[in-house]
């Protein structure tokens, strides 16, 4: 069996969540099937600008073939054009303008994906926002898997999502709020699906003093891990904490690790440690009171998961359907809507000790019940035979 799986951009240095996931779910295929993937040079998510050469390379073991994005991306131009959009009447090929604008258009990706069909026995396609699924989808839509990780986020209700929505012959959801927002938008109960989520594997060998040590924090703190953007609700979350430190007289300091696409205000008590490693990660998350995650718009959120698996809270937004549901249904977590939530949620897990061990530990069980390889890899399998079987 020959699997293809198209995606906006991979490689080993790309931390994004949708490539994240892809990385390791393409490692799981890669046991049972043979596996390549189809992408673009493209490494910077804002601008699309070529950075890898284009060609055929290997990134851990994996055939990789890339090909050059048509053009780059003008922010402010395309930002302005976004907002027509999602304000005003327009028709249908103003939304394909759209897509081409969002890019990474790449060409040659989709005339490899034209000319190569009948080599895999099925492609799995990753994120329904960008060209590569929307035009790539298109030349096999017989053949294809869709891991659409959909948001509720203005260009989900596009019109010409409808279409997309019901070209594949299967889904991977990533968790069951994305599967129900998809099936309420696009009312494509009918495909195939399986909610699949991730493995994440309960951590016993995290060193919180390491962390420690190597980077001098002291006393308490929250962390934050992933993209630092406005749009992951990093402003709100800064502006947050500094109201409470200038309320409160506590020895408290907010460290962040991730690349910074936003302008970072000057804080005192905020540490920037920029890109860490993965050993890093998982020692400061161990080490922390308690992981923050302020994003409204996750279809996952993978370091949620890895905060609880080395038993660490998390603060999450009220806001954010998926991390608002994962608190609940592991009952390892706290949600906030606004400051005031904000604060006190921060003073019971400063406060009440027991109460933020407990939920670390729930959130470590949920994990173990249901994110592990074992049962991710089963709902792989029955998708990608699934299709396969069908044809």
């Amino acid at each position: 069996m020959k699997l293809a799986v198209v995606i906006q951009r991979y490689g080993a240095d790309i931390t994004g969540g949708s490539e994240s996931h892809c990385m390791a779910m393409v490692g799981r295929l890669a046991r049972f099937a043979e596996v390549e993937v189809i992408t673009t040079c493209a490494k910077d998510y804002v601008t699309w600008k070529n950075d890898y050469p284009a060609g055929t390379e290997m990134v851990n073991g994996i055939r990789v073939h890339r090909f050059p994005t048509d053009r780059e991306r003008k922010i402010r131009v395309f930002d302005e054009f976004s907002q027509q959009l999602y304000t005003q009447p327009h028709t249908y090929f103003d939304e394909v303008e759209w897509m081409v604008r969002q890019g990474p258009y790449s060409p040659g990706l989709f005339e490899f994906i034209r000319a190569h069909a009948d080599d895999y026995d099925a492609f799995i396609f990753y994120t329904y926002i960008y060209p590569t699924s929307f035009f790539g989808m298109q030349y096999v839509p017989h053949k294809a898997i869709f891991v659409s990780t959909t948001h509720n986020e203005p260009p989900v209700y596009f019109d010409i999502f409808r279409m997309l929505f019901h070209l594949p012959q299967a889904f991977l959801y990533l968790t069951e709020e994305e599967k129900a927002l998809a099936h309420s938008l696009f009312h494509n109960e009918h495909i195939p699906y399986e909610v699949l989520g991730t493995g994440v594997e309960a951590r016993q060998d995290a060193q919180p003093e390491a962390f420690r040590e190597k980077f001098d924090i002291r006393g308490d703190f929250l962390i934050y891990a992933g993209r630092i953007d406005e749009g992951k609700g990093c402003g709100q979350m800064l502006e947050c904490f500094t109201r409470y430190k200038a309320a409160h007289n506590v020895d408290l300091t907010m460290v962040l690790m991730g690349k910074a696409v936003m302008t970072l205000p000057d804080l005192p008590d905020v540490r920037m440690l920029g890109f860490v490693s993965d050993e890093d990660k998982i020692n400061g998350m161990a080490a922390a009171n308690a992981l923050l995650m302020p994003s409204q718009m996750e279809s996952l959120s993978i370091v949620m998961l890895e905060a609880w698996s080395v038993g660490t809270p998390v603060m999450a937004t009220a806001h954010g359907a998926v991390v608002k549901g994962h608190c609940l249904r592991s009952n390892g977590g706290l949600y906030y809507g606004d400051y005031d939530e904000f604060e006190a949620c921060v003073d019971l897990l400063l406060e009440r000790r027991d109460l933020a061990a407990a939920l670390g530990s729930n959130g470590k069980a949920y994990i173990e019940q249901h994110f592990q390889w074992d049962v991710i890899d089963r709902k792989l399998l029955n998708i990608v035979e699934l299709v396969v079987n069908k044809r």
